[in-house]
């Protein structure tokens, strides 16, 4: 149905595309990933609408295609009096309408068969989205979504999270052939990521999903679409399968670029005793031997394979500290409470040590970033900081940490660089080179901007860091940079997260919100809680035993141990069929 053939695209500082190629066939969950600021975005716009945009290359859609869209920048419209179930059904409620206003008219005018050929119209278009089941089709969706409460509340008093999820299933119902959605899961609570996952599991028609969360690639998509440094790769099946065909390339090209390498030093060292043989035997023949085997080696190196898509750099994220604090209490919050239109959060009580890696957890809307914000400008009764704390933020909304109209390089003379040298030098480790430090912070996708904030943070050097939902729009390999970085930090952080591995691998314990008070929780209480909740009962023993095995390859490869490597492969294989 859709078929991009050679398809070429840049901006004037930036090459996107080169020459890729891929479709899109009936059925198909696609997850579309790639780095941050790999064109993605644009990408999509390109297919949704190919007439704005200059490319080279063929871009064949089926003229009766209809596209759907869900937006990663939709906002709640606070003006909308309409009910979640009106919003949903808008397009099904706006032809049910006009059919019925041409029923009345057909009463009294003379004009009865231009009338007909209307109502014949509306009553097609009706047919063709299953018009006569919208009602019972709306409410299996909220069913599905475990959002039946939200039927009759008016779209205006609805959180983002829970907007993003009625958005969904809207344009779901509205039957595209194929439907986009732009990172569908940012800010999503786990509930309402679950919800997420339902809704695209039972979604008959074609689906391209630019997501970078694990564990909807885990669990939503039977082909991916990997965009990398202007390349595309395509790969029939889940994620977890494509991760592991980028796992047995790795070993394949490890082990001929070792042998490579033997060969390479072993022609070195003919070329060094022919080059000392030439310096005392100046024969015509000597000469041409050592050319020939100069050529050689010269083919050798440009022979050595290039894979992008197996060992895709990951930023350098470390968040290095200026002062260390002994072991004692960083932040205390006692009888901390917030409230809006309702009460969120009433008599908080807890404790931060100075080397605690905690998470906080709970459902959209209940005040979690408010009491992080609080932390942050410490003007709260209920909350004390230590002395020698030095605090860095990094906000969901960047807007408040990022100014729009300065240039990336502006942005870090304003945190306190001295020179342009200095700041290009540094978020490098970043991902930030050439051109690109001069655009400004408006043009950057939402990875690029947390990036920014996340070096920031970083060159802060700050003992105590408060990182509200700081892995989204972040690729996979950032995230698990990140998680790095907060394993590896001296000092304490406390996170609000809804990404469940950033939770698991990177903190110490969780401050989970329930009945709007704050309790805490140990992480293996929480993993339990979230496995019992949403996999079977097998499911995380798998997926611990999958870690072990990929580290032990991991170390295999280091040691060049390449049948070592081999041989876990095929156990890896075997429990990745148990997931």
């Amino acid at each position: 149905m859709i078929k991009v053939d050679n398809l070429s695209f840049s901006f004037p500082q930036k090459e996107l595309y080169n020459n890729i190629s891929f479709t899109f066939e009936e059925a198909q969950h696609c997850a579309f990933i790639g780095t941050s600021g790999s064109g993605k975005s644009t990408l999509i716009d390109i297919l949704m609408d190919p007439e704005r945009y200059l490319f080279d290359g063929k871009l064949e859609i089926d003229p009766t295609c209809s596209i759907g869209y869900v937006s990663q920048f939709s906002q709640v419209d606070k003006t909308k009096e309409i009910t979640v179930f009106e919003y949903i059904g808008e397009e099904f409620i706006k032809i049910q309408n006009e059919i019925t206003s041409i029923c009345t008219e057909m009463e009294t005018s003379s004009d009865i068969e231009s009338l007909l050929e209307k109502y014949q119209s509306a009553l097609d278009a009706f047919d063709s989205m299953d018009g006569d089941n919208f009602e019972s089709n709306i409410n299996k969706k909220l069913n599905l979504a475990n959002l039946m409460k939200l039927k009759d509340l008016r779209v205006s008093d609805l959180s983002g999270g829970e907007f993003k999820l009625i958005q969904v299933m809207k344009e779901m119902l509205n039957s595209p052939d194929l439907m986009i959605m732009d990172e569908p899961d940012v800010f999503l609570d786990f509930e309402n990521l679950n919800a997420l996952k339902k809704l695209i599991n039972s979604h008959k028609g074609m689906l391209l999903v630019v997501t970078h969360n694990r564990y909807l690639l885990n669990h939503c998509f039977n082909k991916i679409i990997h965009l990398e440094n202007t390349e595309i790769q395509e790969f029939d099946g889940r994620y977890i399968e494509y991760n592991f065909s980028l796992l047995q390339t790795k070993i394949e090209l490890q082990e001929i670029a070792v042998a490579e390498q033997e060969e390479i030093e072993r022609y070195d060292n003919i070329i060094d005793n022919l080059r000392a043989i030439a310096t005392i035997n100046s024969e015509a023949s000597r000469g041409r031997a050592l050319k020939a085997r100069v050529r050689f080696q010269e083919r050798l190196e440009a022979r050595r394979i290039k894979a992008p898509f197996v060992d895709i750099k990951q930023p350098n994220i470390r968040f290095d500290i200026e002062n260390e604090i002994e072991d004692s209490i960083v932040v205390t919050v006692h009888n901390y409470s917030v409230a809006f239109d309702e009460l969120l959060l009433e008599n908080v009580r807890f404790e931060i040590k100075s080397t605690d890696k905690v998470a906080i957890i709970g459902p959209n809307g209940t005040g979690k970033t408010t009491l992080l914000r609080d932390i942050f400008n410490n003007n709260h009764d209920s909350i004390e900081i230590n002395d020698d704390v030095k605090v860095a933020y990094l906000s969901q909304n960047q807007g408040e940490i990022l100014k729009d109209s300065n240039t990336i390089l502006e942005e870090f003379i304003d945190a306190g660089f001295k020179t342009y040298d200095e700041i290009r030098s540094y978020i490098s480790n970043y991902g930030f080179e050439g051109e690109i430090l001069n655009q400004k912070i408006e043009s950057l996708s939402g990875g690029e901007k947390n990036m920014l904030q996340l070096a920031k943070v970083s060159a802060s050097k700050a003992n105590v860091l408060l990182l509200d939902e700081p892995t989204s729009h972040l690729d996979t390999y950032t995230q698990i940079a990140l998680e790095k970085a907060t394993q590896d930090f001296k000092g304490a952080i406390l996170m609000i997260s809804h990404d469940f591995y950033s939770v698991v691998n990177g903190m110490d314990y969780v401050l989970i919100i329930d009945d709007k008070t704050i309790r805490k929780m140990s992480m293996q209480e929480f993993r339990q809680m979230i496995y019992a909740s949403h996999f079977n009962r097998d499911y995380l023993e798998t997926e611990q035993k999958k870690k072990s095995v990929e580290m032990k390859i991991e170390l295999a490869l280091k040691d060049t141990n390449f049948e070592l490597a081999k041989v876990l492969v095929d156990e890896l294989e075997e429990l990745i069929k148990l997931l």
